[in-house]
């Protein structure tokens, strides 16, 4: 995932040792539907294939847009929005239907039981964040290996770390929820402005940034994404994974009906329905099961952990200032 401006590869399927349940099959009709999402590129063409092999081909239109641009749409239009289903970061589908401003249908029933439930939204994806290395690096300067995100604020790996900043990626937010879930938030700003002041220019904008320059070997470590680096591993490149002490937390995008009232189009719940046969596909590269019955090899699987309040819009704008205090006191 490159994530887009906040409001804020794929791998074999026989990586699985089980895929999702068995869905139903779905059932095409005349005409195109518009879906807005703002997923990456594998991810849109897994959602192709599986409205095509749902009988779908030719009758839809898959638009991408940025997080910030689609959840100000929602915001702004509700009903009007041209698209009929839309597919984005949950916390943002979350935030515009409890202010009211958009409406979602209760999603279709039948098919995968999710492991969070939610009448409206079925998950799609989960990103996860994780402390990422240059195996050759670390052992070139003597770098011992990391092994919680507090480490990451250690002097010694001055000038040799790569992060993202949360202005501008959902990447950056794994890492905040983290250290304000494990240290409280002003524990987070003390260990997040050792780890700024250790990045120096390596603040990236873009959440794959990080993994780029572990991977080129000009930083020894950063914080990114845990299913890029493990595609990387995969590939024989010197990247590896260390899930934090403080835990693995995830991002998930959902997808949803925008509820237009007598103007629904019924076609839609059924394409929202036919979205999930991508599961499969979508878990071989997000190694997160998110319904019941998903499995993925134990190597793979990281030790999962959930903020313990909602994610929401506000929350976001909350630990945004909580990082851009941090990113003053590394200045100073």
């Amino acid at each position: 995932m490159t994530r887009r401006t906040l409001l804020t590869a794929i791998l074999p399927a026989a990586l699985l040792l089980a895929a999702a349940p068995t869905l139903p099959a779905c059932a095409g009709g005349d005409g195109r539907l518009v879906i807005a999402s703002n997923a990456d590129a594998e991810v849109v063409a897994a959602l192709h294939r599986a409205l095509d092999a749902g009988g779908f081909s030719g009758q839809y239109l898959i638009q991408t847009l940025g997080t910030a641009e689609l959840a100000g749409k929602l915001l702004a239009e509700g009903e009007h929005l041209e698209a009929a289903i839309v597919t984005m970061s949950t916390y943002a589908l979350v935030s515009a239907r409890e202010r009211g401003a958009t409406r979602f249908a209760p999603f279709p029933a039948g098919g995968p039981e999710p492991l969070a439930a939610d009448p409206d939204l079925r998950p799609i994806t989960a990103q996860e964040g994780a402390i990422i290395l240059n195996t050759a690096a670390l052992g070139r300067l003597g770098l011992p290996t990391p092994k919680s995100l507090r480490d990451l604020a250690d002097p010694v790996y001055a000038g040799n770390v790569s992060v993202t900043d949360l202005r501008s990626s959902s990447t950056a937010w794994l890492l905040v929820q983290a250290l304000v879930a494990a240290y409280g938030e002003e524990g987070a700003v003390e260990i997040l402005a050792g780890i700024y002041r250790n990045a120096g220019p390596h603040v990236e904008s873009a959440g794959s940034a990080p993994l780029r320059k572990v991977r080129s070997g000009e930083v020894a470590l950063g914080f990114g994404l845990r299913h890029q680096a493990l595609a990387d591993a995969a590939r024989g490149m010197p990247v590896a994974v260390v899930d934090p002490a403080e835990g693995t937390y995830v991002l998930t995008e959902s997808v949803a009906v925008i509820d237009k009232g007598a103007a629904t189009d019924p076609r839609a719940a059924a394409m929202a329905a036919c979205l999930l046969g991508a599961r499969p596909t979508l878990l071989a590269l997000y190694p997160t099961p998110l319904y019941r019955g998903e499995r993925v090899p134990a190597a793979r699987r990281a030790p999962t952990k959930h903020f313990p309040q909602p994610l929401t819009a506000d929350l976001l704008a909350r630990h945004q200032r909580l990082a851009d205090r941090a990113r003053e006191l590394a200045a100073k």
